[in-house]
């Protein structure tokens, strides 16, 4: 069972010389590893497009990165400066809402060196057009898992516009520096388009509008889902086993005329990130519930372990449900959190392939992997360090097709 897993089972040692801390300076100069029931061969990526089954679909996920780290001057004059790390709306809003917001609005945060956060409020000052604003920060309201921070500006700008003004690129944290003007754009994917995320879905920073051609030209068709990524993308597994772990929750958005996409296809489709893959399966839990009578839509850590699945329920009825349910409802897509957890003895049901990155030890999308991969898993990632692949974000790339 998924609850007894220990995450001692599912690490690896992962040397400080194999961490990519800069991106290549061409997005698709990395290397590919293609892992094909079970043979392992090695190809650079800008090729992949003449790698992938024929007439596949790939699935992207089009979340854009928002500039989630605000700095601002430490009160106690010290050179540590007060940083705010925004995660997700306070008050349940949807991340889609909370960023239209103008003059004012309440997130929940990371707040580093809070201590020296003494005032009722910090100002930080930026100029655009040769016209300067100021955003205030009120003292942070300590949570269980955060700080609840309420922020007011003056101009006409939505709270999105605002961090690209006077926030930084959220790079993930065990790169150790502050971004620079190339992180801005080689963190984010060129199909990036909803902003909300706070993490960038790294899988698709491989692809280019080259690739994206080269695709059309090989009848690859493309759908692009959102899953707004979230700082727990980071979280390390603590506990000794998962039935201690809590999940991290995430904002997902499919449309119609996407979910009609996956259907004609659904025998065919490659997730291009671990994100893709969980909105995917998402998805099929999402349809059996509604065929099992239950509009609550947002899906739990262990629903998929404790829902008792029939054994005609596939995925093409899955995604059959959902638009029934949109056009009995009148809506254009269907807006939900998924908590979902991909560790081993999960069946995937979406898709058969996989375009993902090298991740951390000790990490879900390690157990993610190792799902799909099984202890196949463990051969994959030695030939990766042996053959000198870069690893995490700003690493090289593999193709998983079990």
């Amino acid at each position: 069972m998924a609850r007894e897993i220990k995450i001692e089972d599912y690490t690896y040692i992962l040397p400080d010389d194999k961490i990519a801390k800069a991106p290549l300076s061409q997005r698709a100069a990395s290397k590919l590893l293609v892992y094909n029931k079970g043979e392992i061969t090695d190809k650079a990526f800008n090729n992949i497009a003449g790698i992938l089954p024929a007439n596949c679909t790939l699935v992207f996920n089009n979340t854009k990165v928002v500039c989630a780290r605000i700095l601002f001057d430490n009160p106690k004059g010290k050179n540590k400066p007060i940083e705010i790390f925004i995660l997700e709306p306070s008050g349940g809003l949807s991340v889609e809402s909370a960023m239209l917001h103008q003059q004012k609005t309440k997130w929940i945060c990371l707040v580093g060196n809070n201590r020296d956060f003494n005032t009722d409020y910090l100002v930080k000052t930026f100029s655009i057009n040769n016209a300067t604003y100021k955003l205030k920060a009120h003292r942070p309201l300590k949570l269980s898992d955060g700080f609840e921070v309420e922020f007011e500006w003056n101009g006409d700008f939505s709270f999105a516009e605002l961090l690209n003004l006077a926030g930084i690129i959220p790079l993930p944290p065990y790169l150790k520096r502050i971004p620079d003007e190339n992180d801005k754009s080689r963190y984010q994917t060129v199909y990036a388009k909803q902003e909300g995320s706070v993490a960038a879905p790294t899988a698709g920073l491989h692809f280019t509008h080259e690739i994206l051609d080269e695709l059309k030209k090989n009848h690859i068709k493309t759908e692009h889902v959102v899953l707004h990524v979230g700082a727990g993308t980071f979280k390390p597994v603590k506990a000794d086993t998962m039935k201690d772990h809590d999940m991290h929750n995430e904002e997902i958005i499919v449309s119609k005329n996407t979910l009609k996409g996956l259907l004609d296809n659904a025998d065919n489709l490659i997730a291009v990130g671990t994100t893709s893959l969980r909105t995917l399966e998402t998805l099929f839990w999402i349809g059996l519930k509604l065929a099992k009578g239950n509009s609550e839509l947002s899906i739990k850590q262990w629903d998929a372990y404790d829902l008792e699945t029939p054994h005609d329920f596939n995925y093409q009825r899955a995604l059959e449900n959902i638009l029934h349910y949109l056009e009995t409802n009148k809506l254009d897509s269907i807006k939900t959190k998924t908590q979902l957890l991909i560790a081993p003895g999960y069946k995937i049901r979406s898709v058969k392939g996989l375009i993902t990155n090298f991740h951390q030890p000790n990490s879900t999308l390690l157990l993610l992997v190792a799902a799909l991969a099984g202890n196949d898993w463990k051969k994959i990632y030695q030939h990766a360090l042996t053959n000198n692949y870069r690893f995490l974000s700003y690493g090289d790339s593999s193709l998983l097709l079990p």
